[in-house]
């Protein structure tokens, strides 16, 4: 049995909208110079490219802002940016104006994203390699808790990878279809990240977002993965609501996201206990976080970057545990546990954590090439075996998508 899906974060708009509006841009997307993006407010299918935020000495604040006000005073009178940014805010992002953006109501309010999609087409077959190794990932682990029991810090998050190539041609459209309408409460995304790359996923994770002046932000921290049979999937969710060590693990970045945020706000409303989101693979403990902004000037990307990066994809004291990262990961996280999604020159926009994804590149002879990641919080009672069993339930939510039974 396949356990039901269930991610909401922020409100839905009232109105439905048409039926198939929202899977048709979904059907619609073909890789390349196109961005799709779904939430559980709206679905988004941009084309082309405009203009491009460039990568210079200004914050990232004021050069999207400059982008869409060149964009504004050249008759664009609407213009978005879309697109993603890496996990290290001093690397370049990867931002566009598109020329045109096609809007629908959410996926989940279309009824036809029910219906079922083939696998993904593979001509050539799928070689598999994990960077690094499962053991060689549990050892990172048992090294980083005995530095956090010695109290050189208190939380990293550590990540590893699946490398999975083939001869045959990327099927990219078919895969963020699987991804999508598995997860449609969820966050799903597709955007090009470089020539002949493209970085899609769905995320089940809110960073922010921004509706005139009002926010929204859902930390999740403290995971368990589901399991086919009811009784026990209902019974590793409770246990999940009352793990001391998961229940610590959530703390922490709620109290980080509410430090962040409270600068720009009136009021915030930070609920005192978690409640539980699921996917179709994992549970994660929620905290849904709400505001009203201080001025009306500050942006969904200002507020996401105040954010960026949280503890639950880095760690606490952050430059050290980014340190630390950079010492037991033995690949470069590229856009993985940075942001993705779009805002406006309103300031209005929603950008969601980089999680659950993977990164496509086309290879030389017309294969192609997908990296997954997955991570896991790792805190001073973590057990090395069962963050790695975390991190490969993680990955089950792409290779589902790709068709790979592993």
């Amino acid at each position: 049995m396949t356990p039901p899906n269930d991610v909401v974060a922020v409100a839905a708009p009232t109105t439905p909208g048409a039926v198939g509006a929202a899977t048709a841009l979904l059907d619609a997307y073909r890789p390349g110079d196109t961005r799709f993006f779904a939430s559980p407010t709206r679905t988004l299918l941009a084309h082309g490219t405009a203009a491009e935020v460039p990568h210079d000495e200004r914050p990232l604040t004021e050069r999207v802002t400059a982008t869409l006000e060149a964009q504004r005073r050249a008759g664009n009178h609407a213009p978005i940016v879309v697109g993603s940014i890496p996990f290290d805010p001093t690397a370049p992002a990867v931002l566009a104006v598109p020329e045109a953006a096609r809007w629908a109501p959410a996926l989940r309010t279309d009824p036809l994203v029910a219906l079922p999609t083939p696998p993904p087409a593979t001509a050539g077959g799928w070689q598999l390699r994990e960077v690094p190794s499962g053991a060689e990932y549990a050892a990172s682990v048992e090294a980083a808790v005995a530095r956090m029991k010695s109290g050189e810090f208190d939380k990293v998050v550590l990540a590893r990878t699946l490398e999975l190539s083939t001869d045959g041609p990327l099927d990219l459209p078919a895969m963020l279809q699987r991804l999508a309408r598995r997860d449609p409460r969820g966050y799903s995304f597709a955007v090009p990240t470089g020539a002949g790359r493209t970085l899609l996923g769905a995320s089940p994770e809110l960073l922010v977002s921004r509706h005139g002046n009002r926010l929204t932000a859902n930390p999740l921290a403290g995971s368990t993965p589901r399991s086919a049979d009811l009784a026990e999937d209902v019974r590793r969710a409770a246990a999940l609501l009352e793990s001391a060590k998961d229940l610590h693990e959530h703390a922490v970045v709620v109290d980080a996201v509410h430090k962040a945020l409270a600068p720009f706000c009136t009021d915030l409303d930070v609920p005192e206990r978690p409640t539980l989101v699921r996917t179709a693979t994992m549970w994660h403990l929620s905290t849904t976080v709400t505001g009203d902004l201080a001025e009306p000037t500050t942006s969904a990307l200002e507020l996401a970057t105040a954010l960026h990066p949280t503890p639950a994809v880095c760690g606490t004291p952050t430059g050290h545990a980014r340190d630390v990262i950079g010492e037991l990961e033995p690949f470069d996280r590229g856009h993985y546990t940075g942001m993705v999604g779009w805002s406006d020159a309103r300031g209005d926009g929603e950008w969601v954590v980089t999680i659950r994804c993977a990164e496509a590149e086309e290879t030389q002879g017309g294969g192609g090439q997908l990296r997954l990641f997955a991570g896991a919080g790792v805190v001073a009672d973590s057990s090395p075996e069962a963050e790695r069993a975390e991190t490969g339930a993680k990955f089950r939510t792409f290779l589902d998508a790709v068709g790979v039974d592993r």
